[in-house]
């Protein structure tokens, strides 16, 4: 049986907010969908099935982490990475990029050859070329490959990062003659140039020439402000193709979500769900709740009365106090399924209301609030 090509589709929209369906092979993603973060293929402290049951339709997982343990090789002879992590879900996994920057203990950065660094595991040398980046992710198998990038720290420095973009555009067509002709995959290009309006503008265009199947907003999240990220996507919202997903990666908390949503903006990804509910904070409909605070020692209220999934709502927060102030690994489990959870609900909630045209109405209510 011939596999279903990748397609992405807009259904509503309301003002700028969009909702749309995104067709894989391996099952629809509805949009704006917001993709747990499986780093070394794993949601941390859940299993794939719980995940699923929040209502998960796609997970991220990391190229770089992957190729330096277990290594694509030993992916690959598995059977990919869905198999090897017993994943029937769509997965994306990003280029790599990010993480070269930001948790390597040396790095170069080469034109030619790509990023050369050494592993903040071993030390080992590892070099990642645009081609090997996208070879590695033909290799897991997933079904959304990311471009190589280049991911600079956080400068206002214009030449810097005009050096950087012009870098990413040059990978970005090594990557996309790399990744050839996968009709039932997708390779997706990222914008970059920092808080730069013309070189933002000037990375997407070029990037639209090379026709990709869909546009990620890469460079965020990496010390900006809120409001600063936003002007970049008020600054390109226009120039965004309207029938292509958009995709701002790293992203964010559940307002950065909102605002982002009313921007243009249809995918998401964090580990911010999954490192809060390991270390006691939870997201619910209220607000956000640390639960290693004293006052819940006697409160036997659960987070949420109105969740009935994974019977989340069967745990006190004066049960989860105890689990956390005793380092007990059940309480890390049960406030990652909340988070996700809460996350998977605030994306349904979206949803509906741009079909409903309410959108500016619920992102008004709830924009200060979470």
């Amino acid at each position: 049986m011939a596999l279903k090509d990748f397609a992405f589709k807009l259904l509503n929209k309301d003002k700028y907010a969009r909702r749309g369906l995104i067709e894989t092979h391996r099952g629809n993603i509805q949009t704006p969908v917001f993709m747990p973060v499986g780093t070394q293929a794993t949601i941390k402290a859940c299993t794939i099935n719980d995940v699923k049951k929040t209502g998960a339709e796609i997970i991220l997982a990391n190229t770089y982490h992957l190729m330096i343990r277990p290594g694509v090789d030993r992916i690959k002879n598995s059977g990919g990475l869905h198999d090897f992590m017993n994943c029937d879900l769509p997965i994306l996994t990003d280029s790599g990029g990010f993480q070269v920057m930001s948790l390597s203990k040396l790095n170069k950065i080469d034109r030619e050859k790509g990023a050369i660094f050494n592993s903040h595991v071993d030390g080992k040398k590892f070099y990642l070329s645009p081609e090997e980046s996208i070879r590695i992710q033909l290799g897991l198998n997933s079904d959304i490959v990311m471009i190589m990038d280049e991911c600079p720290k956080k400068t206002d420095d214009y030449k810097v990062i005009k050096k950087s973009m012009e870098l990413s555009l040059y990978w970005a067509e090594r990557s996309k003659i790399a990744f050839g002709k996968n009709p039932h995959k997708a390779i997706f290009g990222i914008v970059q140039g920092g808080l730069f309006k013309d070189l933002r503008s000037e990375s997407l265009n070029k990037l639209i020439k090379l026709d990709f199947d869909g546009y990620a907003i890469g460079g965020l999240a990496v010390g900006e402000s809120q409001k600063q990220m936003f002007r970049v996507l008020d600054d390109i919202k226009d120039e965004m193709p309207g029938k292509k997903p958009h995709y701002l990666m790293g992203v964010g908390t559940p307002s950065d979500i909102l605002g982002a949503v009313k921007r243009g903006i249809d995918m998401f990804d964090c580990v911010m769900p999954t490192r809060s509910g390991r270390t006691g904070l939870a997201f619910t409909w209220k607000g956000r709740v640390n639960i290693k605070n004293s006052k819940y020692q006697n409160d036997n209220s659960p987070l949420d009365e109105n969740c009935k999934n994974l019977n989340l709502n069967k745990y006190s927060k004066n049960y989860l106090n105890h689990l956390f102030n005793t380092n007990e690994i059940l309480g890390s489990m049960l406030l990652t399924l909340n988070n996700i959870n809460f996350y998977q609900e605030l994306m349904s909630s979206i949803r509906e209301n741009i079909e409903r045209g309410t959108f500016d109405k619920f992102h008004d209510k709830y924009i200060d609030k979470l």
